[in-house]
């Protein structure tokens, strides 16, 4: 449709509509006279919402002098404010002016998808409010005398391009086709941490280990070490080992959500891999020992309430770490903005921790990756559990064997590592053997689709120990 020219048009539209770029396509500059504009003019910019009062008023005087004048006006504002609408309807009759309301009809889907590209977004319930009243506002416009009601339907939006293919040639991955992430659990590091520290993941970087994970404990797990054996935090150990500048893949294994807010979890991951060019993860988990949170003066509330602290935690990262500052209202977690930079360089892959039947439900449709220990026959279980839920979900193990150098070694290691349990049973359960024979039986967890090997050995003592694990990493 020609619209008359000179004219006052009027846009109606809620936030993202598209009023101002649809006038910006059909009238100059200095025809349109924008509420946002002109708080930048009298405030300190188009949001400063101190400033409405006087861009309003200053709005009023600008339309009255132009429609006095003759001159084509165009109102950019939400137009859902009955008095002023009518008012400016009025001045235009009065100086003989056609008058026009311009509806953007956009779907409110639409609407939401732009305003979230926003640096500066309409918090999503404010919004939802101009939608409901834009939608009641429209079929009262045909009764209120404009010459015109014109309706400008939004284009559909141009289909997002398909993505490229996600290719690494950094990531390491052994002739089996594992990624083997070596977890250190114990730091008998003397009177040198960080010496002992940077000597360790040297010697896993040129073994060609994939990455690096520490534990995230209080205290000392008995299954590891005694209580006052060191347990360093472990962001800032990662940190440390950051400042390396290896090839190392770094995150826990695992962070429970019960020690810090996800928001600061997720400041620190995306702070990681930024530090890394983008090869950080972070394991998460629910907590599970309670007498570390009770020392520290943590709650620890039952699993039930745990589990939905998870899965709350899992989409609070990930509201973070997306593009963009925008509100955030999801349907677990809403957030007034989404401000925390640096953002991760890439996918934040999130490895999700345990092996309860919702944990592995969590895993499946929140995370990147499962878990679960290596021993066999429960690990099949769940796999099978996690496929039944997600063909796409990665299948993660801790596996923690006794390694020699040959069958005397590994049997000596035994013997020193196994403490009252009879040691034909800790062989068995730990699979006391040399590297070549962790291969072989790692051969059966490739069949059953497991992605990659956390490797963890209870002996640990030095960088000459990793070399002694260096056959596993290629």
């Amino acid at each position: 449709m020609k619209l008359p020219d000179p004219a006052l048009l009027v846009l109606v539209g809620p936030s993202g509509s598209g009023k101002s770029t649809w006038a910006a396509a059909h009238y100059r500059r200095d025809e349109i006279v924008s509420s946002d504009a002109l708080r930048g003019v009298v405030g300190s910019g188009p949001h400063d919402l101190d400033a409405t009062a006087d861009a309003f008023d200053l709005l009023e005087r600008v339309v009255a002098a132009r429609t006095g004048r003759g001159l084509t006006t165009v109102v950019d504002t939400l137009g859902t404010d009955e008095a002023r609408r009518l008012g400016w309807l009025a001045s235009a009759r009065a100086s003989g002016l056609p008058t026009v309301a311009v509806v953007l009809d956009t779907p409110d889907a639409e609407c939401r998808r732009r305003n979230a590209t926003r640096d500066r977004p309409v918090p999503a319930a404010t919004l939802t409010g101009q939608l409901e009243r834009h939608r009641a506002l429209v079929p009262r416009l045909e009764h209120e005398g404009w010459d015109i009601v014109h309706t400008v339907t939004a284009a559909p939006p141009a289909p997002d391009p398909a993505p490229a293919p996600v290719t690494d040639s950094t990531e390491r991955r052994t002739s089996q086709g594992l990624k083997v992430v070596l977890q250190v659990s114990r730091f008998p590091w003397g009177q040198d941490p960080l010496g002992w520290l940077t000597a360790v993941a040297r010697a896993a970087d040129e073994a060609g280990f994939a990455g690096l994970s520490v534990m995230d404990h209080l205290i000392q797990i008995p299954q590891v070490d005694r209580a006052w054996a060191p347990i360093p935090e472990p962001w800032v150990t990662l940190g440390a080992v950051a400042g390396l500048g290896t090839g190392l893949e770094l995150g826990t294994l695992v962070t429970p959500v019960t020690f810090r807010a996800p928001g600061i979890t997720a400041k620190a991951a995306a702070t990681l891999d930024v530090l890394t060019g983008g090869r950080a993860f972070v394991g998460v988990g629910a907590g599970w020992w309670d007498r570390e949170h009770a020392a520290y003066g943590l709650a620890f509330p039952p699993a039930g309430p745990r589990l939905d602290e998870l899965e709350r935690g899992i989409e609070t990262m990930r509201a973070l770490w997306a593009a963009g500052t925008k509100a955030y209202d999801g349907s677990r977690v809403s957030l007034p903005e989404t401000t925390c930079y640096p953002r991760p360089v890439g996918e934040l892959p999130v490895i999700v921790g345990g092996t309860g039947r919702r944990t592995l439900r969590i895993a499946a449709t929140l995370g990147d990756a499962a878990n679960v220990p290596s021993a066999r026959p429960a690990l099949d279980e769940h796999v099978a559990t996690l496929r039944g839920l997600s063909e796409s979900v990665r299948i993660t193990v801790l596996d923690l064997p006794t390694i020699g150098t040959d069958r005397e070694d590994a049997w000596a290691r035994v013997e020193r590592l196994r403490g009252r349990t009879p040691a034909a049973a800790y062989a068995q359960r730990t699979h006391a053997g040399t590297a070549a024979d962790q291969r072989d039986r790692w051969g059966g967890l490739v069949e059953l689709g497991v992605d990659t090997v956390f490797l963890g050995v209870a002996d640990l003592e030095g960088a000459e120990d990793v070399a002694r694990l260096a056959a596993l990493a290629t």
